[in-house]
């Protein structure tokens, strides 16, 4: 249990840090992009307003471009730009061509580039590796194309995602590593609260069952002088049923204690299983409940024999208690590559109100007065489930048309 609650403390905490991480370096990044293309689009406006003077310079010297939100720039950021123009008259014909600014492209290149934008009136844009604008001219009659190569800059964003994900991986390591080391720390006293709890169950356990015994040997020697009577036997029937919860609230307690320390070896599962059911086989037929097996034979399981025979009579009491009177209980066991499966199958009139997995819970009952009558207590299937983790198995519970219920554990081979 204090590993189950330590693996869920990690896995809580990593999951909490990589939300962090992700919203952290997705913001650092996304910020990035937005700074480089607010500072393109403002490159190439600048572009495209520098061809309305006369000189056709790139910038002229002396003026220099307003702050922007994510900096200044200079004029030797639009002196080493890459990038071409292309001009249109109104009839949209091209007018001028200027590729002196770029070397990977040719000005027949260029000219097809601006023609194919012209012909879809788009204003701004990608196209490969270049950004575009198209300018209508303020001075005379006319259009401009500007195209700016953002290679520099995709780049930059590309390393800087990069960097940024291989340091977040990082930083995600060492807390994984830290969150390990430090979840005894956190855990402790959770698991200090835990382990006083198992013993208290247990030396109280230990201390219920002495005076159980006398109560018991006392009704008993009463009976030889007095007779039987029916406060007598109410007197017995109380007491078993007290110390038969005393005793599965111990085994609880000292599952995972002792799990380490099991004693384990090869038994025949399809003996064991047979054995089981034929044991109650006379309780069955008591209220006429028909019971039918299907247990595939030689089925070998490695485990402590007593645990599992309590597992398995703890699914056969309970079917038993809760089987309708001339109902069916279908108990059947299988085995493949990969596990053993036990189900125990019994229709069941009416069916509990809860879902299945609330089965399980400890001191749950789906009818107290009869559970009361039957010598129940509501925790047998916390003691079956409790079993079947020791053995890394998995038990669950469900309902199938409207008036059955399944119990089904599986166990790895």
């Amino acid at each position: 249990m204090i590993k189950t609650l330590q693996r869920k403390f990690v896995f809580t905490a990593m999951i909490a840090i990589s939300i962090l991480l992700l919203l952290l370096l997705g913001g650092i990044n996304t910020v990035n992009i937005l700074a480089v293309e607010h500072q393109t689009d403002r490159k190439l406006s600048m572009l495209a307003e520098n061809e309305e003077k006369p000189d056709n310079n790139p910038m002229p010297r002396g003026n220099k471009p307003p702050k922007e939100p994510f900096g200044q720039k200079n004029d030797d950021d639009f002196m080493t730009s890459n990038f071409f123009v292309v001009e249109f008259n109104a009839d949209g014909e091209i007018t001028r061509t200027d590729v002196s600014r770029v070397s990977s492209v040719e000005e027949q290149v260029a000219e097809t580039m601006a023609q194919e934008l012209l012909q879809k009136n788009s204003l701004s844009g990608e196209m490969g590796r270049f950004r575009y604008v198209l300018w209508e001219r303020r001075m005379g009659s006319g259009t401009v194309a500007v195209f700016l190569d953002t290679s520099g800059e995709r780049g930059s964003c590309v390393r800087i995602l990069l960097l940024s994900v291989a340091i977040g991986f990082i930083c995600w390591l060492m807390m994984l590593l830290l969150t390990i080391l430090l979840s005894k720390r956190a855990i402790r006293p959770i698991a200090e609260n835990m382990e006083k709890q198992k013993q208290f169950v247990t030396n109280a356990g230990h201390e219920i069952k002495t005076p159980l015994a006398i109560i018991q040997s006392n009704t008993e020697a009463m009976e030889l002088y007095n007779g039987e009577n029916k406060w007598s036997r109410n007197i017995k029937a109380q007491t078993a049923r007290l110390d038969m919860l005393t005793k599965n609230l111990l085994t609880l307690a000292r599952m995972e204690e002792n799990s380490a320390n099991l004693k384990i070896a090869d038994f025949s599962l399809s003996g064991l299983l047979t054995d089981c059911t034929a044991a109650f086989a006379e309780s069955l037929s008591l209220r006429n409940i028909r019971m039918v097996t299907h247990i595939r034979p030689e089925v070998s399981f490695c485990a402590n024999r007593e645990h599992i025979a309590q597992l398995v009579s703890v699914l056969m009491d309970n079917a038993t208690k809760y089987t309708n009177t001339d109902g069916l209980l279908v108990v059947s066991l299988e085995k493949s590559d990969k596990h053993i499966r036990i189900q125990l199958k019994n229709t069941c009139d009416p069916l509990p109100t809860v879902p299945p997995d609330q089965l399980f819970d400890r001191f749950y009952r789906a009818d107290a007065a009869r559970t009361q009558k039957s010598g129940g207590y509501g925790i047998g299937l916390s003691v079956a489930q409790s079993i079947t983790q020791v053995y890394n198995g998995k038990i669950f519970a469900e309902y199938e048309n409207g008036d059955t219920v399944i119990f089904t554990v599986c166990f790895p081979c």
